[in-house]
């Protein structure tokens, strides 16, 4: 089984999944968001989000291929690229850490350990360029698959709260330590990034 993790671009862009592709949860403050969905051009956003970042700050996203079908996909960004993030209240994510905005593994694929090879290999990219930590919201209160990942699966493998909230809590991962993961916490990361499987909904916050 060959393995193959690449920056994301617009050139793979169409290889993440479908709901992806177009979802700008992340990428524009809930205004704008919403603005983008009824007109029709959340994927030009997305689009236009990733060209700029990728201009002004690099790599902010990999795409894994199994045997050169996508597999799955991690997004990541230091917050001030990360409108939404603003809307959070928990924020701001601290000035030493990129925030992890969101992650995919495609069903079928889930259990093969590709959330650890993903993490470690953003975790590398981060180290690269001076970064200690990788920062999230998590979601409390999650019940179904959505752009904000649960905040009981971050703290599975590894992440710590450091602003708790009964909604919202942010949490904190240090760089160094996703260098050394174990099974378990690789089958956590699994269930982690399998956990957004459906269309997510842009949602006040």
């Amino acid at each position: 089984m060959g393995r193959r993790l690449v920056p994301l671009t617009l050139d793979n862009l169409q290889d993440l999944p479908q709901r992806c592709r177009s979802c700008v949860f992340w990428e524009l403050d809930p205004v704008s968001g919403e603005a983008a969905v009824k007109a029709g051009t959340p994927a030009l956003e997305k689009e236009a989000w990733i060209s700029a970042v990728l201009l002004d700050w690099g790599s902010c996203g990999r795409v894994v291929y199994v045997d050169d079908v996508p597999a799955g996909f991690v997004l990541y960004a230091p917050p001030a690229y990360v409108p939404r993030s603003t809307a959070f209240p928990t924020s701001p994510v601290s000035s030493d850490a990129v925030q992890l905005m969101t992650g995919f593994i495609v069903p079928g694929f889930q259990g093969q350990g590709l959330g650890r090879v993903m993490v470690q290999t953003v975790a590398k990219d981060l180290l690269r360029r001076g970064f200690k930590a990788i920062e999230a919201f998590g979601d409390a209160r999650w019940k179904e698959p959505a752009c904000v990942l649960p905040a009981d699966h971050l703290t599975a493998v590894g992440f710590k709260t450091v602003r708790p909230h009964p909604a919202y809590p942010r949490l904190r991962l240090e760089l160094r330590t996703t260098l050394s993961w174990k099974e378990d916490v690789e089958l956590a990361l699994d269930r982690l990034l399998g956990a957004v499987q459906k269309e997510p909904a842009l949602r006040p916050l």
